[in-house]
C-alpha cells in the first residue's frame, strides 16, 4: 500500500513539473506553503546579500519571484525555491 501511495506521488509530481514545462511555468516547489520561508524575512535577506529588489511575487508555479539587480548590478529575473531559498532559474536581462 505505501509502495502504491508512493508511486502515486512520484507520478502526480511528475506529471505537475511536465505540465507547469508544457505551459512555461517554472515549478518550484510542491511543498505545502506553511513549509516555506517568511516572504518579508526571505525579502529582507536577499536585501542584506546585495539585491535590489524592484518587484517581488508569488508564481503559479510556488516560486518566490524578484525583478531587480543582483549584487554584480547585473538586471535579474529570479526564481526561488520558497522553502530552502534556493535558485531554481535566473535570467539576466
Amino acid at each position: 500500500m505505501k509502495k502504491l501511495m508512493m508511486a502515486t506521488a512520484i507520478s502526480a509530481a511528475t506529471l505537475l513539473s511536465a505540465c507547469s514545462a508544457e505551459h512555461g511555468t517554472t515549478q518550484c516547489t510542491t511543498a505545502p506553503e506553511a513549509e516555506w520561508q517568511n516572504q518579508d524575512a526571505f525579502q529582507a535577506q536577499l536585501l542584506a546579500q546585495g539585491y535590489k529588489i524592484n518587484e517581488f511575487k508569488v508564481t503559479g508555479g510556488n516560486c518566490y519571484e524578484i525583478y531587480g539587480f543582483d549584487k554584480e548590478e547585473n538586471k535579474v529575473e529570479i526564481y526561488f525555491n520558497p522553502v530552502d531559498g534556493s535558485i531554481v532559474k535566473k535570467e539576466m536581462h
